[in-house]
C-alpha cells in the first residue's frame, strides 16, 4: 500500500485552512494592492503636479478620478474586460481633462495585466485599440475645444509613444500571462507524474504481494488437504505435511514482511533484503515436490547472471508457473527450461495437463501479472493450452535493450498471448 498525504494551503501547514481563514487570505490580497495603488495614484500625481505649470491643478474631481481607477479594481476578478474599459475610460478623462501626468496609468496597467492573465486578450486588444485611438482623436484635432488652455496640438512623435507604450504594456501582460499557465502546466504534470508513480509502486507492490501470497497459500492448501486426508491414517505423513505447511507459511511471511517494512521505511536508506532471483530456483523445486509436484529443470546454452530486474521477473514467473500447476492442473510433473541466448532470456514452463477441476477459477491475476513483469522490461509472455494437451507458459526477455522476439519490428510491451481458448482463463 502506499500513503499519500495531501497538500496543506498554500505556504505551508500541516491541515487546510479554515473557511473563514480563507475568506480573509482572499479580502487581504484583493483591498491591500488596491490601497496602495490608490495612495500611489494620488500621492504621485499631487507630487508631479507642482511641476507641471501648463496643466491643471488637481482639485476634487481630479482626486475622484485617481481614485476611481483603483476602486474598479476590485472587481477584476469577477468582471476583468469591463474593469479594463472602465479603468481606460477614467484615466483618458483624467488625461483629457489637463491634469498632471503621474502615475495615474498605474491601475490601467494593472487592469491590463489581469484581464489578460484570466485569458481575455481579444476584449483587453479592442479596449486598447479604443483606448488609444480617442486619446489620438484628442491630442490631433479636438485639443482647442478642452482644456487646459495652454496645451498645444500633439504631435505624431508623442502619439507614437503612447502607441509603444500601451504596445509595450500589452506585451508584458501576455508574457505574464504565457509564464503563468507554464507554471500552473508544470505543476499540473508534476502531480500527474507523482500520480504516475504512486501508481505504478502499488502495482508492483500488488504483484510482488500476489506471487508470494498466492505461491505459499496455494501450497498450503494441497498440504493441509493431505493432512486432513492422512492424520488418522497415517499420523506420519500428515506430520509431514504440517511441516511443510509450517515452513511455507514461515517463508511467506518474511517476504511479506520484506515488501512492507520498505513501505514503512522512507527514503534511499530503507533496509532492503536481496531481491529473490533464479538462484533460489532449488527452493521453488523443492517446494513444489513438497506439494506433489515434481519439477524438472534444464538450461539451454550458458548459464549468465541476469540483471536484478530481469531475474527477479523471471523468478516469479516460474514461481507463478508451477503454482497455477499445482493448483489448476491434473499433472503431477512440471518441466521447466531457462533458454540464455545472446541478448535474450526466455523461460519455458509446461505440464501435461488435463486442467483439474478442484480449486477456484478464473478471475486471478497471475497471468496478467506475469505479462505486466515482461513488458516493464520489454518482453512478451506467452500463456494457452499446448497442441497435444497441457498448458504453456513462455516468457522472452531481452537482455541489453533488444525487442523480446528478437526483431525490430516488435514493439517493446509488447504482449502476444497464446491462442487459447477458456482453458488459459482459468489460470490464475
Amino acid at each position: 500500500m502506499t500513503y499519500e498525504v495531501q497538500p496543506g494551503p498554500p505556504g505551508g501547514g500541516s491541515g487546510p485552512a479554515p473557511a473563514g481563514e480563507w475568506r480573509r487570505r482572499g479580502t487581504v490580497s484583493l483591498w491591500v494592492p488596491v490601497m496602495l495603488l490608490a495612495f500611489l495614484q494620488v500621492a504621485g500625481s499631487g507630487a508631479a503636479g507642482r511641476h507641471q505649470s501648463v496643466r491643471v491643478a488637481l482639485d476634487g474631481p481630479g482626486y475622484l478620478l485617481l481614485l476611481a481607477g483603483p476602486a474598479l479594481l476590485l472587481l477584476r476578478r469577477r468582471a476583468p474586460v469591463p474593469v479594463a474599459a472602465g479603468t481606460a475610460v477614467v484615466t483618458l478623462l483624467y488625461v483629457v481633462l489637463g491634469y498632471p501626468y503621474g502615475p495615474v496609468f498605474a491601475a490601467l496597467v494593472v487592469a491590463f495585466f489581469s484581464a489578460v492573465a484570466a485569458g481575455h486578450r481579444k476584449g483587453v486588444l479592442i479596449v486598447a485599440a479604443g483606448a488609444f485611438a480617442a486619446h489620438a482623436l484628442v491630442g490631433l484635432w479636438l485639443y482647442r475645444w478642452l482644456p487646459p488652455s495652454g496645451d498645444t496640438r500633439a504631435s505624431w512623435t508623442e502619439v507614437s509613444g503612447a502607441a509603444a507604450w500601451l504596445a509595450a504594456v500589452l506585451a508584458a501582460a501576455e508574457l505574464f500571462r504565457v509564464r503563468r499557465e507554464r507554471i500552473a502546466r508544470e505543476r499540473r504534470e508534476r502531480a500527474e507524474a507523482e500520480r504516475r508513480r504512486a501508481d505504478e509502486e502499488r502495482l508492483r507492490i500488488a504483484q510482488e504481494l500476489h506471487d508470494v501470497l498466492a505461491h505459499s497459500i496455494s501450497l498450503i492448501n494441497v498440504q493441509a488437504g493431505v493432512a486432513l486426508a492422512l492424520i488418522d491414517e497415517r499420523p506420519e505423513q500428515a506430520r509431514t505435511a504440517l511441516t511443510t505447511i509450517k515452513a511455507a507459511s514461515k517463508e511467506a511471511l518474511g517476504e511479506v514482511r520484506q515488501v512492507l517494512g520498505a513501505l514503512r521505511t522512507p527514503g534511499s536508506q530503507a533496509p532492503r533484503a536481496p531481491a529473490p532471483g533464479l538462484d533460489r530456483l532449488p527452493e521453488l523445486v523443492e517446494q513444489a515436490t513438497a506439494a506433489g509436484l515434481r519439477a524438472e529443470v534444464a538450461v539451454e546454452g550458458e548459464r549468465a547472471a541476469l540483471p536484478p530486474g530481469a531475474d527477479l521477473a523471471a523468478f516469479r514467473i516460474v514461481q507463478e508457473a508451477l503454482t497455477n500447476v499445482v493448483r489448476h492442473s491434473g499433472s503431477r510433473t512440471a518441466r521447466v527450461r531457462l533458454s540464455y541466448r545472446p541478448g535474450l532470456f526466455q523461460v519455458q514452463v509446461d505440464d501435461d495437463g488435463p486442467a483439474a477441476a478442484r480449486g477456484e477459477t478464473g478471475g486471478g491475476n497471475g497471468l496478467v501479472g506475469m505479462r505486466e513483469r515482461a513488458a516493464a522490461l520489454g518482453g512478451t509472455v506467452e500463456t494457452g493450452p499446448r497442441p497435444d494437451g497441457g498448458f504453456r507458459v513462455r516468457a522472452r526477455i531481452p537482455l541489453g535493450g533488444r525487442s523480446a522476439s528478437g526483431t525490430s519490428g516488435t514493439p517493446a510491451g509488447n504482449t502476444t498471448p497464446h491462442p487459447a481458448g477458456p482453458a488459459a482463463e482459468e489460470h490464475s
